[in-house]
């Protein structure tokens, strides 16, 4: 399938690791030129900035002008932009909702919600002056089904998924396509590394890391495919949504979860 992204810009937050990174290693595969930024690389970033001329921008996105020097810098570079895949998101794992203190709150926001909407804001001037352009937001399912341990990344999730709604009605007339994915369980640094989900999960379980996202996510949340979701799965949904494919798919809230969604019926009859 022709993807229509040979000689597209296109800004990836977060681009360094997990979903972030198979989203770039997606978009340079297809022939975009893509722009990074990040608060620093790592090796395989660094070989996709070797073999594919992915260009890395050192920022802070949960800054106040973080986002919108990483947008100034990709339509200094390339002229233009016209795909921005909002993927930055921090957590911090706790044991109740109560011990989340302010700061933490604050944060969690600042990476995960206002990064998107400062980036979006610097970024829609540019892609209006350049015809249009397609934005996707990597949300969460967290965003409709909340946990205490991690709730102030699931009301950021949650926002910016209402976010993406809001900027599709505004701008799909406009030319600018905003779509929202929303993962369940992905074999990322966010599960897996140091103080990740699957590690709180595994003390508590007392188990391994790798027992908790091969057996214990898959059985505990219903996956029906039986396995977490891999970072190349999602990235391949953003290239469809990021593509002249969705064309006619503005506003869509994509959930790719393994299944963890399937309705169950109701034994009542009720709706």
């Amino acid at each position: 399938m022709e993807l229509t992204m040979k000689n597209k810009t296109a800004v990836v937050t977060g681009g360094s690791k997990g979903i972030g990174l198979a989203v770039t290693a997606a978009l340079a595969a297809e022939g975009a030129r893509v722009v990074v930024g990040s608060r620093g690389s790592t090796p395989e970033l660094d070989v996709l900035v070797t073999e594919r001329g992915v260009t890395v921008v050192p920022v802070d996105l949960a800054t106040e002008n973080g986002p919108a020097e990483l947008i100034r810098a990709a339509q200094v570079a390339h002229g233009g932009i016209d795909i921005l895949v909002n993927n930055v998101g921090a957590s911090e794992p706790a044991e109740s909702i109560v011990d989340f203190t302010d700061e933490q709150w604050q944060r969690i926001f600042d990476v995960t919600f206002f990064s998107a909407v400062r980036s979006v804001r610097a970024a829609i001037p540019v892609m209006q002056g350049g015809g249009g352009g397609a934005i996707v937001n990597i949300g969460s399912l967290n965003a409709r089904l909340p946990a205490g341990m991690i709730a102030p990344y699931s009301a950021a999730k949650a926002a910016l998924s209402n976010f993406g709604k809001a900027l599709s009605e505004e701008f799909a007339p406009k030319g600018i396509r905003v779509n929202t994915i929303s993962p369940g369980p992905v074999r990322t640094p966010l599960w897996t590394g140091p103080g990740g989900f699957a590690h709180l999960f595994a003390d508590q379980a007392g188990t391994t890391v790798e027992d908790v996202m091969n057996r214990l996510l898959p059985e505990s949340m219903a996956i029906t495919t039986g396995r977490v979701s891999e970072p190349a799965e999602v990235a391949e949904l953003v290239l469809f949504l990021a593509s002249n494919r969705a064309a006619t798919t503005p506003g869509a809230f994509s959930v790719i979860a393994g299944g963890m969604l399937t309705p169950v019926p109701s034994t009542t009859g009720a709706g």
